[in-house]
């Protein structure tokens, strides 16, 4: 628990300027390479939030509008009968692209700000959502922050999409090629990892003293990634925006050619795709 939280310091205690950049150079490729929530998940999220056609949301970080299309999306049997979302995104890129991607959905409205400076409307939302996002914001700030925004009752939505991988016996394959590249960037998560991180980062928004009531869910989805997707996944995680020109061009290299050599030019690949609903704790709660 203590790594993980030392790791969500480490990125949220990034100068703001920089990260509103950070995804910049991977924007596009965020946009078309990472893989959307699913619906059943959605509707799951919608059923236990007690999402109806009058709820107010506020999305913390919606990137191109991944989540916000799902939640705005005639099928989760929200948005389209008058549930209003306000997505704060501080990536100008992003911004840019969650206009284009939410541009068929009225009630939906973007601004080019950062949670942190985002003015506080106290007791205004039903629900505050954040996509793959919230570790970006630091502990200290986001639960409070999101709490006070909550009406009483309110529900506190972390959605995520963890890190997509093959099977084992693939990595095996690919591990050949980090090795001999970049072998900080050698790692494998198990389900059973990802599970483990997954309960952590539902814990924490418990630890801040700000919600209860935890409740959590899971879908695993698999999916065929040709090698020109894959490559373009791989760019938009931290550690691959992270490498120099000259590294990431030589692993990509390495990557294609194990891919088209080995397994034909495409990969199977899985995730799985989590929800943490928690509900605002009351004055009284805190007080008792």
């Amino acid at each position: 628990m203590e790594d993980l939280k030392q790791t969500i310091i480490s990125y949220s205690s990034t100068d703001l300027e920089q990260r509103k950049h950070w995804y910049s150079p991977a924007a596009e490729a965020y946009n078309q390479a990472r893989p959307r929530y699913p619906q059943d998940l959605i509707h799951q999220v919608v059923e236990l939030a007690q999402l109806s056609t009058n709820s107010k949301i506020l999305e913390v970080g919606c990137g191109p509008g991944t989540a916000t299309v799902a939640l705005a999306k005639p099928a989760a049997g929200i948005a389209q009968l008058g549930c209003s979302i306000i997505c704060l995104e501080p990536n100008p890129d992003f911004f840019r692209l969650a206009q284009q991607n939410c541009q068929p959905y009225s009630n939906v409205e973007i601004q080019n700000t950062s949670f942190e400076e985002w003015e506080l409307k106290a007791l205004e939302f039903d629900a505050v959502l954040a996509a793959s996002s919230f570790h970006w914001i630091s502990p200290e700030v986001g639960y409070p922050k999101a709490a006070n925004a909550l009406k009483k009752n309110g529900y506190l939505i972390l959605l995520w999409n963890k890190e997509l991988q093959p099977s084992y016996e693939i990595y095996q394959s690919l591990s050949q090629v980090y090795q001999l590249h970049t072998p900080s960037l050698d790692r494998y998560e198990d389900q059973k990892t990802q599970e483990y991180i997954l309960r952590q980062l539902g814990n924490m928004a418990i630890d801040s003293g700000q919600f209860q009531n935890l409740r959590t869910g899971q879908v695993i989805s698999e999916l065929t990634y040709t090698v020109d997707e894959y490559l373009t996944l791989l760019n938009t995680y931290s550690p691959y925006i992270k490498l120099d020109s000259e590294t990431k061009e030589s692993l990509f290299l390495g990557l294609r050619r194990c891919i088209e050599d080995d397994f034909g030019g495409s990969l199977q690949l899985s995730y799985i795709s989590a929800f943490h609903i928690a509900q605002k704790v009351t004055s009284e709660v805190r007080e008792s």
